[in-house]
């Protein structure tokens, strides 16, 4: 029973505040960078607080997804797949409990930030793909959830499910366990999200231009916007697993791995 419409209109009216986020977060790299640059041993630092705060993520996500998957699978065998992208959340998805952990999602990418202080001060490699993804994934999960975007629950349950895998992964790494599963498999899902969530966009327009609209409750910025980004990620992450798995690393990037 669970009442979404207070944080829903409160998120439709408070764009200050992911724009703010933003601001801080990319200042704050921009310095810590540079204050953290000469600075000796800080590799070592925090190893506990990391391995709670990765924790605390997986076991976020994977309650996220066991709350989110069981539904998106329901609507996906009971009604058209033109259905589980078009029609208003509202009416499927977006309320109750289900509508609960869909808001949880959409707030949880403000404290997810928090995930590059580890790298920053902890001198690991800060990649483009990284900031870029905290940043726009913000940015758009907020528009999301403020036009209501009806094909957003594939997008939540899908970065809920890889979220409970990656954070636990993480979590093992920083408790120096050796993850039951390669970092390669990390990589993939997360390209597989993002073929994924490319098809869904692309799907969603192609419904929305049939009748503009009239039948398939999306907004077209929202599509745009998701377009764009998916397709940014996917190229991103490929590049990432092509760099990362299949070239020969100069002694630059093997020190960096073995820090790491």
């Amino acid at each position: 029973d669970y009442d979404v419409l207070p944080v829903k209109e409160w998120v439709a009216t408070h764009w200050v505040v992911p724009i703010t986020c933003v601001t801080v977060y990319l200042v704050g790299i921009f310095f810590g960078l540079r204050i953290m640059k000469d600075v000796k041993g800080a590799h070592k630092w925090f190893p506990r607080q990391l391995a709670a705060w990765n924790f605390l993520l997986a076991t976020f996500s994977t309650i996220g997804a066991l709350r989110t998957v069981p539904h998106l699978l329901n609507l996906i065998a009971t009604t058209s797949f033109e259905d589980t992208i078009c029609t208003p959340p509202d009416v499927e998805w977006g309320v109750g409990a289900t509508g609960l952990w869909v808001q949880l999602f959409i707030l949880s990418k403000i404290p997810e930030l928090w995930d590059t202080f580890y790298i920053v001060v902890r001198q690991r490699p800060l990649l483009f793909l990284h900031w870029y993804h905290h940043v726009t994934v913000l940015l758009y999960c907020w528009h999301s959830y403020a036009t209501e975007a009806p094909q957003a629950l594939y997008f939540v349950a899908m970065n809920y499910s890889v979220h409970a895998v990656m954070y636990a992964y993480y979590c093992l790494k920083a408790l120096k366990i050796k993850p039951p599963i390669p970092d390669k498999a990390i990589t993939t899902i997360q390209i597989l999200q993002m073929v994924v969530g490319t098809a869904i966009q692309c799907s969603s327009m192609y419904f929305y231009s049939k009748d503009e609209g009239a039948s398939c409750k999306v907004d077209y910025s929202n599509l745009v916007a998701g377009a764009l980004m998916y397709g940014s990620y996917f190229c991103l992450f490929f590049k990432f697993a092509i760099e990362r798995y299949f070239k020969k690393p100069d002694g630059a990037a093997k020190k960096a791995k073995k820090q790491a």
